[in-house]
Formats: C-alpha cells, structure tokens, sequence
C-alpha cells in the first residue's frame, strides 16, 4: 500500500485550512475512548470544491462541527475564510453557510418565511430579505412552492431550501454536510446539479462531505479522502484514479464458499496485485485487463469453480479508497455500520 498522500496543495488563498485535529469522545456505557479525528490536515483554495470522503464513523462530520463552531478540537488549529475558528467564532459564523445532515427549516412555515427570517437572523433588513428569499427561490426552482408550509415539499425540494437557507447572508464558504443522504437518485442528481451550477456560478468554496463514490467523482475538483479520522490521499479525482496503473477486474462468484481458494489461486498469477475479498466478489488489480481475464477463468476452470460473472474496468475511487486503506469502500461502510450497532 503507497504511503499516504499529504492533504496540503500550496500555492493561492487559502478559504480553509486544518492542521493535526484531534477530537477525542469520552467513554460511555463501559465503551473505550472514540477518537474520531487523529491529526486531520488538509486544505482548501478559494473558490474550490473540495470533498471530504469516507466512510460513516471516518470523521467527517467531527471535521465541519469544529470547522463551523459548533464544537471545539481537542488540539490543532484550523482557520475558515482566514479565521481562526476558536478565537473569531463570531466572526466565522458570518462568513460561512452550514447545511447539516438534517434539515433546518421550519416545516410548518412556508418557504419565503424560512428564508426571510434566516436573512433578518444574519442581520439583513426586511426588504432585503424578502429579495434575497425571492431570489434563492428562483435559483432553486421553488419559486411556485414559496408560499406552501415546508412540511408539504418533497424530500428533495426540502434540501434545496437547505442549501439556499445556507446561502440566504452571501458566505465566503459553504459547508454541505452529507446534502443528499436519504434522496432518491432523481433528487440526489437534480441537487447535485444546483451544487454544481451555484460553484461555477459564484465562484464559493464548499466543503462537501460525503459517503457516497459518484458524487465525489461529480462534483469534487479536490478531494481528501478520510480513514479512521486522517486523510489517507488527497488530489483531485482523476489525479487520484490516474496513479493506479492497469485495469481492475472483479470476479463474481457463484459460490461465496470458494472465494478464500479463488483469492489464492488468483493471486498466484503473474501480472495481478491487490486482491481483495469481498463476499462473493473478487477484486484484483492488473496490469492488462484483456490479458489477466482470460488467465483467470483459465486457472478457476481448472479448478472447477463456477464463476457468476467478470467484469473489467478502469480505476474508480473505490480502488483508489482500496489502496490507501487495504477494504473497499462497503467492507468499510459495513463495518462502520456494525460498530454503531455494537455500541447502541
């Protein structure tokens, strides 16, 4: 496994700027210590989107509440529109915009009534709230449900209003934290395209945070991929996928029951690397797609080991959180999952 990418670019304004951020959670329940962040580090250059990847339980989430002050690092610093989130907290209250998780609005009032009291919350004057709502209502395509109760929106318009209510006081930088988490795939791309247009549009730095490979690879210019609380690799998604030469080929097998022999035999063959198992999947990568396929139904046929289906392709952001973790992204996903479980 390569050694770990450095998240710092270097070169231009900085919009944020995290140095080794610890964040310890005490015990409870005769549960051990939680370390959810173990010396983040990473950057962002203005007018960027950048996407902090990984897993549920990787520390994500624990990076934006510090970066938006809503809770404190137990060591390191970290600075958001060149301030330092301790020391100006006010100050970067009023420079940034915070969509969380969950939704913000108030779903018995109506959509301008959200928007207008965010925008006198942030200090604006009536009239002028009363634009900016109408204008961020038009932007978000919700100018014909702006006087509905918000209870009444579809999910996905409801994380629309998020994102505008976020954008209500014009922030120097957005955080989006998990934004499409619980949308179908027709909300999730309907959304993901307003990120995209209101980024190339304002020229805004956002952090996105993320569990999910396709919106990284869509919307992301930088990534920093993030593991047990660090950042494992950073650079943008093709620069990421373009250092893993060759091709990845997975083997889906008709018996789970035979995949720690396939992992053996394939292993064995000349020109393949970094196999991995993952239930009945069999994953590997190679030098040369066309030539390895045919090597490995050889060396399964032999070994009469019925195969379900294989597949060829290029690198994706799973092979990239792959090599820099040693699981793919669901073995990860899936272990976060039974460790929430554990501790409930």
């Amino acid at each position: 496994m390569a050694p770990p990418t450095h998240a710092r670019t270097g070169g231009g304004d900085l919009a944020i700027e995290v140095t080794d951020l610890v964040k310890t959670y005490p015990a409870a329940r005769k549960k051990p210590p939680v370390r959810a962040l173990d010396g983040l580090t990473f950057d962002v250059p203005a007018g960027v989107v950048l996407g902090l990847l990984g897993p549920n339980g990787a520390g994500k989430s624990t990076a934006v509440k510090i970066l938006t002050t809503l809770s404190r690092a137990d060591s390191g610093t970290a600075r958001v529109a060149g301030l330092d989130v301790v020391k100006d907290q006010q100050a970067v209250r009023l420079a940034i915009g915070y969509v969380p998780q969950q939704s913000s609005s108030d779903p018995m009032a109506t959509g301008t009534e959200n928007l207008v009291l965010s925008g006198r919350i942030y200090g604006l004057s009536r009239s002028d709230s009363v634009r900016r709502a109408a204008e961020l209502l038009e932007r978000f395509g919700l100018a014909e449900a702006a006087d509905r109760q918000v209870r009444t929106y579809s999910g996905g318009m409801q994380r629309k209003l998020d994102v505008a209510l976020g954008l209500v006081h014009r922030p120097r930088v957005l955080f989006l934290d998990e934004p499409t988490t619980g949308l179908d795939p027709e909300a999730r791309a309907d959304l993901w395209t307003e990120v995209e247009r209101l980024s190339a549009a304002e020229g805004l730095t956002v952090l996105l945070t993320t569990h999910y490979l396709e919106e990284a690879d869509r919307l992301a210019a930088q990534l920093a991929i993030v593991d047990h609380g660090k950042v494992v690799a950073s650079g943008s998604p093709e620069e990421l996928k373009a250092e893993l030469h060759g091709d990845s080929v997975q083997v889906e097998l008709a018996d789970a029951a035979s995949t720690t022999r396939v992992h053996s035999l394939i292993s064995g063959l000349r020109g393949i690397g970094e196999v991995v198992v993952d239930g009945n999947v069999v994953r590997a990568r190679v030098d040369h797609g066309a030539t390895a396929v045919p090597a490995v139904l050889g060396v399964l046929e032999e070994q009469e080991i019925p195969v379900a289906a294989v597949t060829v392709a290029r690198p994706t952001l799973d092979d990239v959180y792959l090599r820099y973790t040693g699981r793919t992204f669901r073995a990860a996903e899936q272990a976060s999952d039974a460790e929430k479980e554990r501790a409930a």
